[in-house]
């Protein structure tokens, strides 16, 4: 490759790089909305009362969901300085996390709370908000599979690496998400049996 095609391909990943990051900041933009929308839901429906849900699962989700943020930043710092090694340990340990967070609301939490999702506000509310939750992580757990996969196959460089980018800011906005709807599910209000 010449040295002026070199210079070539890298304007054009670059301009090709700028698309990629507005198209998923509008994606999440407009996810952002649907996710408002159920936040806003809650409080719409319950006012000041809250789904009577087992407590310490609740917090132990969510640190692990946190955690699991830390490490995928590590993970993505890590890529762009070329440590594949490092990034494939941490993609790893957040791959780990998020199964492990995933297993916790949908296969604890929702089979320990009192109510179903047809027991009225609160089992609409908190059901549609943690099943809409868990397909995001579950979608996330199969982008850091794929990223995982592809560092692994040597696919990344520390100058090209957008999937890795894109999967990172998709994890923290799942965990942002997950800010919110702890405190509006477990937390805030009384709990209503």
């Amino acid at each position: 490759m010449t040295a002026h095609s070199e210079v070539e391909t890298t304007q054009t990943y670059n301009e090709k790089l700028s698309m990629y990051r507005l198209g998923l900041w509008l994606f999440i933009l407009s996810d952002a909305f649907v996710f408002g929308a159920l936040f806003i839901t809650r409080f719409f429906l319950m006012g000041g009362a809250r789904p009577d849900v087992e407590q310490g699962v609740g917090l132990i989700v969510t640190v692990i969901l946190l955690l699991s943020s830390f490490f995928m930043n590590r993970a993505e710092i890590q890529m762009s300085f070329g440590d594949t090694k490092g990034f494939l340990r941490n993609v790893g340990t957040t791959f780990i996390l998020g199964l492990i967070f995933l297993i916790g609301v949908v296969g604890v939490e929702w089979q320990i709370a009192p109510f179903g999702p047809a027991d009225g506000a609160q089992g609409a509310i908190y059901y549609s908000m943690t099943a809409f939750h868990a397909f995001h992580v579950l979608t996330g757990l199969i982008l850091l599979g794929v990223v995982y996969n592809n560092g692994r196959n040597g696919v990344y460089t520390k100058e090209r690496h957008w999937a890795v980018e894109a999967a990172a800011v998709y994890w923290h906005f799942i965990d942002v998400v997950w800010i919110f709807f702890y405190p509006a599910l477990y937390l805030i209000g009384f709990a209503v049996g």
